[in-house]
């Protein structure tokens, strides 16, 4: 297919849609594409089975560290991750905004073919609707995932327990830094870029090391770590205490927050994740975190205790309450 810019035609069902399925995204997906193009793909799975969906709406699409694309296929797989299972197939549905470009469609198609193949994960089924101009901002993305639960626990927010050390796989607020900065068109003096990345490998990893003894995971995305730790705190029915001077976050990502006047704890990221273990196993979890690129800088950051609520220990020695955001600090982010 030529590159230009997408038609309605293209949605319309005919020769113009039959194209850009095969030319695009068929082949700019290559082994990571469907098997066939029946309406339905049959699944075989013995054991329990994870399902998940999420829509994707960044703006703007292409950003330092990612894009659509990318974060499309990470956040499904992800969200499967957190219930200990191994993403089996993923759907992927485009909503295009006529006038978009086809070689832009093209590059968002290429990356998702990279990080299927990274997760890894197969796209089984999919589907492609075009509206028209300023129905859609450009491109928007709707996934649902399946996985096989492979933990021997029920991995789950609801299963923190007093006296379980909280870890986080890595720095703050990446994420949200990169994708304002490209959005407002601003600048630091080091590029801050997308943590988005799939993170089964390292849960993997965490439930052959840990077993039963990972409790939950979360992956701190819109509202950040006060959102994770607050809906485990609600939902275990504990209090959890945050050692703030343990969080990682690197210089650029706190410089950029302080700047906007925005608190690290409330920034989106796509390629962190939250566990609570057991007393004493931080430092198993650890080792097996630290050992793979995307958990080099984890660490332990919280512990859960008898009550309820999130606080924060700040370096100074004082507590403040760290609640759930009201809002979003920075809608379209993912």
């Amino acid at each position: 297919m030529s590159s230009g810019r997408i038609l309605l035609a293209h949605g319309g069902g005919g020769e113009l849609s039959e194209r850009l399925i095969r030319e695009v995204i068929l082949e700019g997906l290559g082994e990571a594409a469907p098997g066939s193009l029946d309406d339905a793909a049959v699944l075989k799975a013995e054991g329990r089975l994870a399902f998940t969906t999420d829509s994707y709406v960044v703006s703007p699409i292409f950003f330092p560290g990612g894009d659509l694309g990318r974060l499309a296929v990470c956040g499904t797989v992800n969200d499967l991750a957190m219930r200990g299972a191994r993403p089996l197939g993923i759907s992927l549905s485009f909503i295009i905004e006529e006038g978009f470009f086809v070689d832009d469609l093209a590059r968002v198609v290429a990356s998702v073919r990279q990080a299927a193949l990274e997760a890894p994960v197969k796209v089984l089924t999919g589907d492609t609707k075009v509206v028209e101009r300023g129905s859609a901002d450009g491109l928007f993305i709707n996934t649902a995932g399946v996985g096989l639960v492979e933990s021997p626990g029920d991995i789950s927010l609801s299963n923190v327990q007093p006296g379980d050390e909280i870890i986080l796989s890595g720095g703050l607020g990446n994420h949200a830094v990169a994708v304002l900065a490209r959005r407002e068109g601003l600048s630091f003096q080091t590029e801050v870029e997308s943590d988005v990345a799939p993170l089964w490998g390292m849960v993997d990893a965490l439930v052959e090391e840990l077993g039963e003894d990972l409790h939950a995971l979360n992956d701190p995305t819109r509202g950040g770590l006060a959102v994770s730790l607050n809906t485990m705190s609600a939902a275990s029915g504990v209090a959890i205490e945050i050692e703030e001077a343990a969080v990682p976050v690197e210089k650029a990502v706190a410089f950029a927050a302080e700047m906007l006047g925005l608190d690290v704890l409330t920034l989106a990221n796509e390629g962190k994740l939250v566990a609570a273990v057991s007393p004493g196993t931080s430092s198993r979890a650890l080792g097996v975190l630290r050992d793979r690129a995307y958990g080099a800088r984890s660490a332990r950051i919280a512990r859960a205790e008898e009550g309820s609520g999130v606080r924060s220990r700040t370096p100074g020695g004082g507590k403040r309450i760290v609640e759930m955001p009201y809002g979003e600090d920075a809608p379209r982010i993912c």
